[in-house]
């Protein structure tokens, strides 16, 4: 059972979104300033849907913190719509008595034509749905506000024993930096949210924007590539010993949980498929009396573990489904052939998927973490964590 988890709640035009966490240690200190700064980092980017202009997130903190800081138990914390008012009719969360149809009330419009690459016409047929807002409304990337909430937490406590989490995007539509190219370091993630699309190299950067620019006013989306990387790991996060308690495969999976991601890569990734063992792995040497890789091919990953080096991994984001040129597609209701429905969508998401990225990546790696050391309070995880720094400096 993990020590930290988390659970979303909500629907995108709902009335709020929860996000509850679980694990989370006593006197942590908790910042709403901070809270309040990485969803507005969620927002950012070249490319975005007016949506993002016009849709804020008011925070209310909950349950699980008092005067500032973690008591031990869950913390729950609502991010408000405050568009809400304009769906009260459309989304109509409250039980009812009666099996009035809403749509006869003329509440709510039935959408019958689902989007090629959405959930909407599998999860219709899933779950039963006659309305294909039912499915779209939960599947929505909205929700990935409450994992930002949930990752900010988790940075929060990461932080506490001097572990960084930054992303950057490496590649939109095909325009991608270098593979020898600079890398953000933990204290460059301003001069990435600086860039329009989170981009570490200014003339890349530019490349990016002008191909969103052009995809935009050929009505299509782009997808891309962002990279992941986490500063100040210790050795020995994860484990060897079984399979679901290796590190990749748990990071692996919380990043392909993200809405759009398709693929993720560690280190040099699929590269390493192409080149012989030689030029495949890194070579160990000792420094000072610590152990160090001349090379970071693994990514800071091996058989499970972490190495002590950076994290690094990579996460493909497949273009947004909802395309202001819709795609052909079936009417559930007439089973005629149509085009598929249309939402305010962006152009190219990638930009703010990266900090998403950067939230799911701290939970697994806070709750690695929390395995690893134990303890009930902030200052318990520091003292169980600095006694096996201790420990394996000595070996």
């Amino acid at each position: 059972m993990p020590r930290l988890r988390y659970l979303t709640a909500g629907e995108s035009h709902g009335p709020a979104l929860v996000s509850t966490v679980e694990g989370l240690p006593a006197g942590l200190h908790i910042s709403a300033k901070l809270l309040g700064e990485e969803l507005a980092r969620r927002r950012l980017g070249h490319g975005r849907s007016p949506r993002m202009s016009f849709e804020s997130d008011r925070l209310e903190v909950v349950a699980g913190v008092r005067h500032g800081r973690t008591l031990g138990s869950p913390v729950s914390v609502l991010i408000h719509n405050t568009e809400w008012p304009k769906w009260v009719d459309a989304m109509d969360p409250e039980p009812r008595d009666d099996l009035d149809d809403i749509r006869d009330s003329g509440r709510g419009q039935q959408l019958t034509r689902p989007r090629p690459g959405h959930a909407d016409l599998t999860g219709a047929l899933k779950y039963g749905y006659d309305d294909v807002r039912d499915a779209l409304e939960r599947a929505s990337a909205r929700e990935t506000a409450a994992r930002v909430v949930a990752g900010t937490l988790a940075k929060q406590l990461l932080a506490e024993v001097g572990v960084h989490v930054v992303s950057h995007v490496v590649e939109i539509g095909g325009e991608r930096t270098e593979a020898d190219a600079p890398r953000p370091g933990p204290h460059d993630l301003d001069a990435v949210d600086a860039s329009e699309v989170r981009c570490f190299e200014p003339e890349v950067a530019q490349r990016m924007i002008d191909r969103i620019d052009a995809a935009k006013a050929d009505n299509d989306t782009l997808g891309g590539v962002i990279e992941v990387i986490a500063y100040g790991l210790p050795p020995g996060l994860g484990s060897h010993v079984h399979f679901d308690r290796k590190l990749d495969a748990r990071l692996a999976a919380a990043c392909v949980s993200v809405q759009a991601m398709k693929g993720v890569e560690f280190g040099d990734g699929f590269d390493l498929a192409s080149r012989p063992g030689s030029q495949a792995h890194d070579e160990i040497e000792r420094v000072d009396g610590r152990y160090e890789r001349l090379t970071d091919r693994a990514g800071g990953l091996e058989a499970g573990m972490s190495t002590g080096q950076p994290l690094r991994l990579r996460v493909a984001m497949k273009p947004i489904s909802s395309l202001p040129r819709p795609l052909a597609t079936v009417d559930m209701e007439t089973h005629e052939p149509a085009v598929a429905i249309t939402q305010r969508s962006d152009a190219c998401a990638v930009p703010r998927a990266g900090v998403v990225l950067e939230s799911v990546v701290a939970v697994e790696l806070a709750d690695a973490l929390l395995e690893k050391t134990g303890g009930d309070t902030v200052g318990e995880v520091q003292r169980n964590l600095d006694g096996y720094r201790d420990e394996i400096a000595s070996r």
